[in-house]
């Protein structure tokens, strides 16, 4: 029988769930060249699931390099055409979570990366193996760039992962919504993608 609409497909999520969100930093809220217009409107709602399971909840972090020069292969390219993206630029507090969810750590804790994935090295890997988690809330920004990272990883190591659609954000409207559309069809069978009422009523 197929899933009701914003429904969880595989039932309930419980004790070995966590939340995973992805890159809420000042570097994306504030007024910067990577500003992501609307994430102002989603931080609530992270702040909801965050708060209903802080034990629970990973942020991740994207760092970016010191300086252009450090940079290798096309990222060499990306760096130089963001220049004032680099640490030296910016300086390193703009790198800090939003003060809405920083404020949950500890008990969430938080794994930085210089990628877009949070699963280069192993590090969050392991934690969350180590911790037995079986099922990934994912929520953050962007939807179409470290989020999907975080996704198309989560589902190569197995984990089931539940996207919640309200807790996302992009800086392009165009390709957030083909990406939800990517999730809920493409993937439909690997990825669950519901508000986050439905995951807060779901979760145990």
């Amino acid at each position: 029988m197929a899933a009701k609409p914003d429904a969880l497909r595989y039932g309930k999520l419980g004790a070995r769930a966590v939340h995973l969100c992805v890159d809420m930093q000042r570097l994306f809220a504030e007024d910067t060249p990577w500003h992501t217009p609307w994430m102002n409107r989603v931080i609530p709602v992270i702040a909801e699931i965050t708060a209903a399971h802080p034990q629970q909840t990973v942020f991740t972090r994207f760092i970016p390099i010191e300086n252009a020069g450090e940079a290798a292969g096309a990222w060499r390219k990306y760096y130089e055409r963001w220049s004032s993206m680099t640490l030296e630029s910016l300086g390193k507090d703009m790198v800090a979570l939003v003060a809405e969810l920083a404020r949950f750590v500890p008990p969430a804790v938080i794994f930085d990366k210089r990628v877009y994935s949070p699963w280069h090295g192993g590090k969050l890997h392991a934690h969350l193996r180590g911790r037995a988690v079986d099922s990934l809330v994912v929520s953050g920004g962007e939807t179409d760039v470290c989020v999907l990272a975080t996704v198309l990883g989560a589902i190569d190591y197995g984990y089931r992962v539940v996207i919640a659609t309200d807790a996302l954000c992009s800086s392009s409207d165009e390709t957030h919504d083909a990406l939800l559309k990517l999730y809920e069809k493409r993937y439909s069978e690997q990825v669950e993608a519901v508000t986050t009422e439905t995951v807060l009523s779901q979760w145990a």
